[in-house]
């Protein structure tokens, strides 16, 4: 019988109440639910929607991970930790959800900035060195000799991490809700979230399916989120629309045997930029994507279509001359969506007006490589058991000015 505050799940009644309910089932609420679940604790997840689905941050079939986190050496226990945890995953279920491919950081002598900071590329390469991660510093003949694939100006340095690859983000959604659901965790999904307040010493969340009571309730619903949290969180978060594309390749040149992830930022703004990925399973194809912060929107506003005119402008943009041998007839492509604070930091804290339910936000562009070991961080912080997660609380936003858009 599944555990329940009721009891009644093997009557047909559905359970109503729970010690920690996770709001929204993408990378870290799906992380976090099997994380609560393997600690014993009672939850509840609910989604709106069908995870892993498309509509959110977590899909498109690859995300790059990285132990470079130029963004900050607040990560790298994040991202060390999660790579531990992909491992045992994949042992437990039998199922592939990490390939180590190697990967590139690529920029010039000029510092560029990317993801909020400021010569991303030296910040990597010092994060690294402080940390002792594996790692070579590479001259644009000695990228060039080992990754003909590239097509180099002659001014580019790069940073190659042998540890860094790819992640299967619906395989791993999938796989740790299937895992908290084995361990008694109850998934609630297609279900809508229309309200959540206190009520006594705990939190009641009300759904279109009916009302439902926990001590703790964690909410990670990504895009959703500015519309869930008090105005002053609010305003931290902005969402903004991303396109990912798909372009032929040869499968053998750029295939992850031969070639390895990459970011590459080829020019002075954030936006002179673009990532990718070598063409998985044999399939003739390269999936690459670049980032955007120009425009808001809102899950319900976005468009989700991504008009061939769109991935020619990538192309022509970013791909063409830089990816030898890459075609430029896109065979798909598809729109996600960031959730970005000013800082392009995570926020994980508690919500100013309601101390019981904790906000996560970990996309800004970085978040999937974290969110295994942001998951269990969190399960560990609510279930009372630690809080390692100081660096990424509300308070550091208090004395800064906080543009309306990135």
């Amino acid at each position: 019988m599944a555990r329940s505050g009721s009891g009644l799940i093997a009557l047909g009644i559905e359970m109503q109440t729970a010690d920690v309910i996770v709001l929204g089932l993408g990378a870290v609420g799906s992380a976090t639910l099997y994380h609560l679940a393997k600690q014993g604790v009672r939850a509840i997840g609910i989604d709106r929607h069908d995870p892993p689905h498309n509509l959110g941050s977590s899909h498109g079939e690859s995300r790059i991970t990285r132990l470079a986190v130029g963004e900050g050496d607040a990560y790298i226990p994040l991202v060390r930790r999660s790579h531990d945890l992909w491992r045992m995953l994949e042992a437990e279920t039998r199922e592939t959800l990490m390939l180590q491919t190697g990967g590139l950081l690529i920029g010039s002598e000029v510092p560029t900035p990317h993801h909020g900071r400021e010569d991303f590329l030296n910040r990597a390469i010092g994060i690294l060195s402080r940390h002792g991660i594996p790692h070579e510093v590479l001259a644009s003949a000695e990228i060039g000799r080992r990754f003909p694939q590239l097509g180099l100006r002659g001014d580019e340095r790069a940073l190659y991490e042998p540890s860094a690859g790819v992640l299967f983000p619906e395989r791993c959604i999938a796989v740790q809700l299937q895992r908290a659901q084995a361990l008694g965790a109850v998934v609630r999904r297609n279900e809508r979230v229309t309200g959540v307040r206190r009520i006594g010493s705990g939190v009641e969340v009300e759904t279109e399916c009916g009302r439902l009571q926990a001590g703790r309730v964690v909410m990670a619903t990504g895009p959703w989120l500015p519309q869930m949290v008090d105005p002053s969180t609010a305003r931290l978060l902005r969402v903004y629309r991303q396109s990912l594309h798909w372009f032929p390749a040869d499968p053998v040149a750029y295939g992850p045997d031969r070639f390895p992830v990459f970011l590459w930022m080829h020019g002075a703004s954030e936006e002179d930029y673009f990532y990718g990925f070598p063409a998985l399973g044999g399939s003739g194809v390269i999936k690459v994507a670049s980032e955007r912060y120009a425009d808001a929107t809102s899950p319900e506003t976005v468009s989700r279509d991504v008009p061939a005119s769109e991935s020619a402008a990538i192309f022509a943009r970013h791909v063409a001359g830089r990816l030898r041998g890459v075609g430029g007839d896109v065979t798909r492509a598809a729109a996600c969506l960031y959730t970005v604070t000013p800082d392009s930091g995570f926020l994980v804290d508690r919500m100013p007006d309601l101390e019981n339910v904790m906000v996560v936000s970990a996309c800004s562009g970085h978040g999937f490589k974290h969110s295994a070991a942001l998951g269990e961080a969190v399960a560990a912080s609510v279930a009372g058991a630690g809080d390692d997660l100081i660096p990424f609380a509300l308070g550091r936003f208090a004395e800064q000015s906080l543009p309306q858009t990135k």
